[in-house]
């Protein structure tokens, strides 16, 4: 089995609704994710010979995907007043909303199924919200 890794990160802002704690309060982080393909064949075509694939097409999948929260406030969708959201507007600040409690084991599984579905076989995923905090996802095979 061959296994490839990129990573990227993203700045940006978020807050645990109903957080019993210091997350409760609007906070940041440089978030660096890990992307972890695999497959079990080379190719053979002519320009990704020798390739599991060609590590830029990876490097650019993961970096649209970090783009997308880069310097903005990460939020859940409904733990924002109408207000709130309308003020942020207001100041032109980027705001990313998301189905999800904005955690990093969360985060982990969003970037697991956005780069499956860009055609990528992903092994694993590990989001770090500071240098020594990970947490990782990937899927159960034996199921």
């Amino acid at each position: 089995m061959y296994f490839l890794k990129s990573e990227n990160n993203f700045d940006a802002a978020h807050f645990l609704k109903g957080y019993d704690g210091k997350c409760s309060n609007l906070h940041g982080h440089c978030w660096r994710v890990v992307a972890e393909i695999q497959g079990e064949k080379l190719s053979e075509e002519k320009q990704t010979r020798g390739m599991l694939t060609d590590f830029s097409d990876l490097k650019h999948a993961l970096n649209e995907l970090c783009d997308e929260f880069d310097h903005s406030l990460i939020y859940e969708k409904d733990s924002l007043r109408p207000s709130t959201l309308q003020a942020f507007s207001d100041e032109s600040f980027k705001i990313s909303e998301v189905s999800f409690r904005p955690t990093a084991e969360n985060f982990a599984k969003y970037f697991y199924e956005k780069l499956s579905k860009k055609g990528f076989a992903v092994h694993r995923i590990e989001v770090y919200e500071t240098a020594k905090n990970c947490a990782a996802y990937e899927e159960d095979e034996s199921c």
